[in-house]
């Protein structure tokens, strides 16, 4: 009997938004508020757990229960989450070209990293290099990890 409960399709009322946008993402109604937010790129766990709290939404209920004004207040929460979050808990601290603190979301974030990568490439810095030939850049060892192509599997000398 439990489990034809569990099977049944929970009753939902009509104001229920099967697809939330938030920050120029879709979001699925059906998960739950924090999880629902880390759908939008740039934001994590952390600051999914941050907005949610300051906008005082169970991070337990769906997402698409919630009224309008609600979404229109996490959405504002996340559009001014460099405002209030501390320095350390930002994506883009320092900009190269502004200097200023910035949090990006979506699409922007994939423009700024791509343009970094551009520009460590124009100017031919260690970094730039190790992109352009596809190595792995941040120090990790190469010999026996990372390989790709032909190379499979460990060439011994003929003796």
């Amino acid at each position: 009997m439990a489990k034809a409960k569990k099977d049944a399709p929970e009753a939902q009322d009509e104001n229920f938004n099967f697809i939330v946008r938030i920050v120029n993402s879709d979001i699925d109604g059906q998960k739950r508020t924090v999880i629902g937010l880390q759908s939008i790129k740039g934001v994590g766990k952390r600051v999914a757990q941050i907005i949610a709290k300051r906008a005082n939404v169970d991070p337990a209920v769906k997402i698409g229960t919630l009224s309008d004004e609600k979404v229109k207040e996490l959405e504002a929460l996340v559009s001014t989450y460099v405002e209030y979050a501390p320095h350390w808990a930002i994506n883009r601290q320092m900009d190269y070209e502004t200097g200023a603190d910035m949090h990006l979301f979506g699409n922007d974030l994939d423009i700024i990293q791509k343009d970094d990568v551009n520009r460590m490439k124009m100017i031919r810095c260690y970094r730039g290099i190790r992109h352009e030939t596809k190595h792995k850049v941040r120090g990790q060892r190469t010999r026996s990890n990372g390989r790709k192509g032909l190379t499979i599997g460990v060439q011994r000398k003929s003796s």
